[in-house]
């Protein structure tokens, strides 16, 4: 069997193929410099947690989430974090990080998920990089540089005023005189990310795209994708969207907002929170907010597939259910040999 890896040498994403079977060739050694990381994603309700909790038990591993809402506390049942059963089997890093109505930046998550990696792999153990939050994962695995610029909002308010009084096309134009490479890049009409880049610049006079260069970390990269046909992984969805309400789905909501955590927060603008919200206040009935959920987890299902593409030749992808677990840990087994 061959598989193609992705592996940092020098600094430089490359590929290699490698067939297994035989025993690893000489030219494979320098490899051993590298650090492994195995990296599970694809869809929401696609089977990650129950496939990363069996590897990681099987293979020494601690789990790291890559799930943007998981990482509040008291969230719980709405971001299907792992149970406290779960969570007792294989330890996790990254979940229940920041209270609601706390900031929690991509790049706080970047350094926070390379610190967790090097201590698991300083440990012994074998880290998994497990989530379905593409920004969370390809910011690690590819090295994203994120500008650590805390928002101004006295100045976005006034970048925001000028592209209500002027227009987005004359925001876009200031960006291009001092960021081309940035204005190129970003929609006119993207008025956040035109604010946010300009903003960047004002506040470090340095362009955002050179401080967006990526930098690929040091680790030997295995990702694993799971897949499934549409309409099998949109019955799990509409399921899981049961089940989450026969858990108190509505009482966990209540109690965030009976705590004062208010319905404008981005952490309550997640799938689930929104909808249940928008019932609570008495704007659509629970089931409407039942159907609006499983209706939007739906599409954003497709948005994933646009960051976990499958043609994307760095992800090895498995079909479940007509690949087995069998399969996968194969794979696994034999990344970390080369480890």
């Amino acid at each position: 069997m061959t598989m193609v890896f992705q592996e940092y040498v020098l600094g430089r994403a490359v590929e290699r193929e490698v067939e297994f079977g035989s025993t690893p060739c000489p030219s494979l050694k320098p490899l051993h410099l590298h650090p492994p990381l195995i990296v599970i994603v694809g869809p929401t309700a696609v089977g990650k947690t129950r496939l990363s909790l069996r590897l990681a038990q099987e293979f020494d591993g601690e789990i790291i989430s890559a799930d943007s809402r998981q990482v509040y506390r008291g969230m719980d049942i709405g971001t299907a974090k792992p149970t406290p059963e779960e969570r007792a089997l294989v330890p996790h890093h990254l979940i229940d990080v920041v209270a609601p109505d706390e900031p929690f930046t991509l790049a706080q998550y970047q350094e926070l998920a390379y610190r967790a990696i090097d201590d698991v792999l300083a440990r012994g153990k074998a880290p998994f990089l497990v989530g379905g939050t593409g920004q969370y994962v390809r910011a690690v695995v590819e090295g994203w540089g994120i500008p650590k610029v805390p928002p101004n909002e006295e100045l976005r308010a006034e970048l925001y005023r000028q592209a209500e009084l002027e227009g987005p096309w004359a925001l876009h134009d200031r960006l291009r005189e001092v960021d081309p490479a940035a204005a190129e890049r970003i929609d006119p009409t993207n008025v956040r990310r035109v604010v946010r880049a300009l903003e960047v610049y004002l506040e470090m006079g340095r362009p955002i795209s050179e401080l967006q260069r990526k930098k690929p970390p040091p680790y030997r990269i295995l990702q694993i994708g799971l897949t499934m046909e549409r309409q099998e992984l949109y019955r799990r969805i509409d399921e899981r969207v049961d089940r989450m309400i026969e858990k108190g789905l509505v009482e966990e909501i209540r109690g965030l907002v009976e705590r004062g955590y208010g319905y404008d927060l981005p952490s309550m603008s997640g799938l689930g929170y929104q909808q249940i919200g928008m019932y609570l206040r008495g704007l659509v009935s629970l089931e409407e907010a039942i159907q609006l959920i499983k209706r939007h987890t739906r599409r954003f299902v497709r948005h994933q597939y646009n960051w976990f593409r499958l043609d994307d030749e760095n992800i090895r992808w498995f079909d479940v259910p007509r690949e087995t677990y069998g399969e996968i840990r194969e794979s696994v087994a034999s990344f970390l040999k080369l480890c």
